[in-house]
């Protein structure tokens, strides 16, 4: 290390292992070692979290500026079942346009050997082979970017850093008329309108299902108002009909609602910026100069457009009459908690449906269904929480789905779930408090529209619609129960210090001008477990106390910190560039006599009382 050159700890890195093997390498297995003299960050995530695919697209620009320099890798570590299927996970590689080699880790064995807690997890890895930094959560690709920056110079120097081509291998395009449908819309022309969300358009399909009309879109990912050949979306998802003959639709990546004009082709934007909402963001205004955070489904409920916020685990509104937008229901908090919508929990919906007096939801990382009613309240027919999921039928308190992501109103006043990642066709009836499987052998269907007596479900990962008619009687499935795979933290009764540790990166130091910089909120499922330590408070280090008479448990942690530019004449203007770096954990725990009586979680940098740190 030159004598210029930034002091950091350094820890050497584990080996990259994985049962599923590798994809996007042309069949290549990959070492560390193949690595030596670029810079790489391992992106620890799961297909099913919205804060992953955040992290994926804020890594896209830093990936194409340091392109000579950078490797990106991406270890797949699954939440759910479906998850450790290895030809799930090359879909999703696929499907969220992932540009660089993934890792498909389905037994966590490169998870545990690098003590990742959280999804997303990345950690920055140096030219010679040793971690330098760690960051949970999302937001942080800006402190990366200075610290990639750092190394690039820092080994350029040292002679140890290596430019050129790196080991990506795109895959063979398939030639689908869809790829990776997320939503349809029947219009009133009898057509269908279905977003086509990994090629970033909408296609308008005849009654058939399968003759394509016309592509709506340039095909590229993009944020252009203009005609159905220059407007550009952003993997695209929900659809909604608006009295006026209009289409709304949910540009997710973009953070935007869009309007369609079914009879010209033209595209507007009805709602959002283009930037994230992040903590602190306006929840309420003119709906053209408020942030959104990928809106993944859309429904007409009440005179408004109800909006799935996944990205916050809110429903927002968007009022036509107006033009302005607002936070309706949900804390920001992931979790499940009925109630009035101001205090409910959500945990990222993605679909929603209309009937006359109830809001349905499929509310997708708690695989749970729900429903708002007029008078604003939440409640739960379908679910228990973030870890327990499955496929069983019967009664509803006892049923389970697994990451549904679309819901269909039923002429019979039941509902159908697009039960995803159990490739099922489920149903919900409120007068019995039965749950049935209408159809199976459906390869993740993300949503489903009625057409006369026919269900036409939107099946995402094999590229097509495909027309059922409605069953009179369901479907008999074998009934199975899983929970998360990861394994719990044992940690001892009574006492258990909580530290999130945050480092301010290079240059920045947390933003206390208009207050307290940082928060942490913590709960516990079953609440219960907590005696001690329950709530939102601005310190990151928390003293909480176990009950000795709850054996397990879940630990949710929400952390926040703020951190700005220490020189505002860096940015050249007025005030200096700040940056929010937040992250939710859930961590599973067993009490036991003998477990740790402290759980660092790492926010940002390095906990220093790891004892398996090394600097050579």
């Amino acid at each position: 290390m030159t004598d210029s050159a930034p002091r950091r700890a350094r820890v050497r890195t584990p080996e990259l292992v994985g049962k599923g093997g590798w994809i996007n390498t042309g069949g290549k297995d990959l070492r560390l070692a193949d690595l030596r003299g670029r810079v790489v960050i391992l992106d620890f995530w799961t297909f099913c979290c919205i804060n992953c695919l955040h992290v994926l697209d804020e890594l896209r620009e830093l990936e194409e500026k340091h392109r000579d320099t950078l490797v990106v890798v991406g270890v797949h570590s699954p939440k759910f079942a479906h998850e450790a299927v290895h030809e799930a996970v090359v879909d999703a590689v696929e499907r969220y346009g992932v540009a660089h080699p993934v890792l498909d880790d389905p037994e966590l064995a490169t998870w545990k050997q690098y003590a990742v807690r959280a999804w997303p997890t990345l950690v920055v890895v140096d030219p010679e082979g040793y971690v330098v930094a760690q960051h949970a959560g999302e937001g942080h690709v800006h402190a990366i970017e200075r610290l990639v920056s750092e190394l690039e110079a820092e080994h350029a120097a040292k002679g140890t850093l290596r430019r050129g081509d790196g080991p990506y291998v795109p895959p063979e395009p398939e030639p689908t008329i869809l790829r990776f449908p997320g939503k349809a819309l029947l219009l009133p022309s009898g057509n269908l309108l279905v977003s086509d969300t990994t090629r970033h358009q909408l296609v308008e399909l005849e009654e058939d299902g399968e003759t394509v009309v016309r592509r709506i879109g340039s095909g590229g990912r993009g944020f252009a108002d203009g005609g159905h050949r220059e407007a550009s979306f952003n993997e695209p998802q929900g659809l909604a009909l608006l009295d006026d003959g209009s289409v709304v639709v949910a540009d997710t990546v973009n953070h935007a609602l869009r309007r369609l004009d079914p009879a010209t082709g033209e595209v507007t934007t009805l709602a959002g910026t283009g930037r994230q909402w992040w903590q602190g963001s306006a929840t309420s205004g003119p709906a053209r100069e408020v942030d959104l955070s990928s809106p993944w489904d859309v429904a007409v409920f009440g005179g408004k457009v109800w909006i799935a916020m996944a990205g916050v685990h809110q429903l927002w509104t968007y009022d036509p009459a107006s033009r302005t937008v607002g936070a309706a229901a949900g804390t920001t908090n992931e979790g499940l908690v009925d109630g009035p919508a101001a205090e409910a929990w959500f945990a990222q919906p993605s679909g929603l449906a209309a009937t006359a007096d109830r809001l349905w939801l499929a509310d997708s990382e708690t695989s749970a269904l729900r429903w708002v009613d007029p008078d604003g309240h939440v409640r739960t027919a379908v679910g228990t929480g973030l870890f327990d999921f499955g496929h069983r039928d019967g009664a509803a308190g006892q049923a389970l789905l697994q990451h549904p992501l679309g819901v269909t109103a039923l002429p019979d006043g039941s509902v159908a779930v697009a039960d995803t990642y159990n490739h099922a066709l489920r149903r919900y009836d409120p007068a019995t408090g039965e749950v049935t499987t209408l159809a199976t052998d459906l390869r993740e269907p993300s949503d489903a529209v009625l057409v006369g007596e026919d269900i036409v479900v939107v099946e995402s990962a094999r590229h097509r619609l495909t027309r059922l008619r409605l069953p009179e009687e369901a479907v008999r499935a074998e009934p199975v129960a899983h929970r998360t795979r990861r394994a719990a933290t044992e940690v001892a009764p009574g006492a258990l210090r909580l530290d999130v540790i945050f480092q301010a990166p290079a240059g920045r130091k947390l933003d206390t001008r208009y207050g307290p910089a940082t928060r942490l909120l913590v709960s516990a499922t079953p609440p219960e477990l907590l005696l001690k330590g329950e709530g939102t408070d601005t310190d990151l280090s928390r003293e909480l106390e176990l009950n000795p008479a709850v054996t397990e448990g879940v630990l949710h942690v929400s952390a926040m910190a703020a951190a700005c530019d220490d020189d505002s004449s860096e940015t050249g203007g007025e005030y200096p560039a700040c940056h929010v770096h937040q992250q939710d954990w859930g961590v599973p725990l067993r009490l036991t006599p003998g477990g740790t009586d402290r759980l660092p979680l790492v926010l940002a940098g390095a906990d220093e009382r790891d004892s398996l740190r090394q600097t050579p």
